[in-house]
């Protein structure tokens, strides 16, 4: 293997091990937040509004992440990132409402750090021939925490109502995950501030540079296509790490000692499975499949995911999102068809994921710092906006929004693809950086 190789294998291990914690507690989160309060009214925080608060902040914080990046270089801002990671997972170990939302808005800045460094670093070190097989193995590496996780959720989490003690075991092991992640940032080779010797001035300057860099690029045509495709992975993002778990556990009818609960993990392994599948098939085939371009795996992706919606709509009920529920869907609520689209939304994900992370490490490989924050920023409005509106809004609801924003997505994305397969030959990394 050459050494850049190993960097992106050991990147993808960290963030296994970070996300292992963070996924699997984002997944049962709104679970373990209504299980707290049935022992103790006092405790009336809302999971789905801490997930909001940590993607609205994500979203501004991205603003400013390429500025820690220029400071810190990609290594340490990604270790600050995995810092906090720990901090918000620990926090169910004693959980307090105030604690909870404080460490949401910590985690949403950490968010943006993490993301940016992990982007400007995997650009570093990959090419244009490499960028595509770096992306997928990063992808199924870091989707291995979906498996872990949920396949510890699944054996501890056995009876209807989450007792005090299942939550300790299972946050403290989530915890302990989560810092050996992080440790293992430290031993990224590479990735520091390019010019430990500039002054104050200088630094200041190169932030700001990076700034005004980053909102210039928000404007280009390009770039402002592909912020729909972007928007829609945020939504699709928030509805199977946060909503689709919820709306299994909530559907008693799937269960017949009513424990549907129990099926949240497997559920997530499933979704993990997809992902797996998804970014190691696509990294590994890069070579063959990039000369058909990008739009072929992300049209995939986009069939993958209205199968999964439309057999969502048909099998779940519509208020099993917000509450646990007995009532009838469109068909007998069917326990397969649930697990299979758990399996569907993460190959789909997988689909759009390493084609976004591909077209950004190639077209904007001079300015990836700043691509990449605002890849993060649009993903993180619309991560927000959809944990807002699942506070209210019923399953079948969400399901048809997303619908629609998988089409516009997918057609945006398609477009700047055969865009710049048709400009290839004759344009430069910084013209297309700049374009307008």
């Amino acid at each position: 293997m050459d050494r850049n190789f190993v960097n992106v294998m050991l990147l993808g291990l960290a963030f296994m091990l970070i996300f292992t914690a963070f996924q699997t507690g984002g997944m049962i989160q709104q679970t373990v937040v209504n299980s707290i309060h049935s022992r103790d009214n006092s405790y009336t925080a809302n999971g789905y509004t801490s997930l909001c608060i940590i993607y609205a902040v994500m979203a501004v914080a991205n603003w400013i992440a390429p500025s820690v990046v220029v400071i810190t270089g990609p290594k340490l801002a990604m270790v600050f990132g995995g810092a906090t990671y720990c901090l918000f997972i620990a926090n169910f170990l004693f959980p307090k409402v105030w604690v909870l939302y404080f460490l949401s808005f910590v985690i949403g800045v950490g968010a943006a750090v993490i993301w940016t460094g992990q982007g400007n670093y995997l650009t570093i070190n990959s090419n244009e021939d490499t960028m595509s097989r770096n992306s997928g193995v990063f992808w199924a590496l870091l989707q291995c925490s979906l498996i872990w996780g949920n396949l510890f959720v699944s054996f501890v989490f056995t009876k209807d109502t989450i007792d005090e003690p299942t939550i300790q075991l299972t946050y403290g092991v989530l915890t302990g995950v989560g810092i050996a992640g992080t440790i293992l940032l430290f031993f990224l080779r590479g990735g520091n501030r390019a010019n430990s010797e500039l002054t104050l001035r200088q630094s200041v300057g190169e932030c700001v540079d990076a700034f005004v860099g980053a909102f210039r690029l928000l404007t280009t045509k390009r770039m402002a296509l592909l912020c729909l495709t972007f928007f829609y992975s945020g939504l699709e993002l928030s509805f199977f790490s946060g909503v689709y778990g919820t709306a299994i556990g909530n559907t008693n009818s799937l269960d017949s000692e009513g424990n549907a609960k129990r099926f949240i993990g497997i559920s997530g392994i499933l979704i993990g499975l997809g992902e797996i599948i998804g970014g190691a098939t696509f990294g590994l085939l890069s070579s063959k499949t990039n000369r058909y371009g990008r739009d072929p795996i992300v049209i995939l992706g986009y069939v993958v995911h209205m199968v999964a919606f439309f057999l969502i709509f048909i099998n779940l009920p519509s208020v099993a999102s917000l509450q646990k529920t007995n009532d009838p869907s469109y068909i007998t609520s069917n326990l397969g068809v649930a697990l299979f689209c758990s399996f569907l939304l993460g190959l789909g994900d997988a689909c759009y994921n390493t084609q976004m992370y591909s077209i950004l490490g190639v077209l904007y490989r001079d300015n990836s710092a700043a691509a990449f924050a605002l890849f993060k920023f649009v993903q993180s409005i619309a991560g927000a906006i959809a944990f807002f509106y699942a506070t209210t809004a019923d399953l079948h609801v969400q399901v048809l929004v997303l619908a629609v924003f998988a089409s516009l997505g997918t057609i945006t994305f398609s477009t700047v693809e055969w865009s710049a397969s048709v400009h290839r030959e004759r344009e430069t990394p910084e013209d297309t950086a700049h374009e307008s």
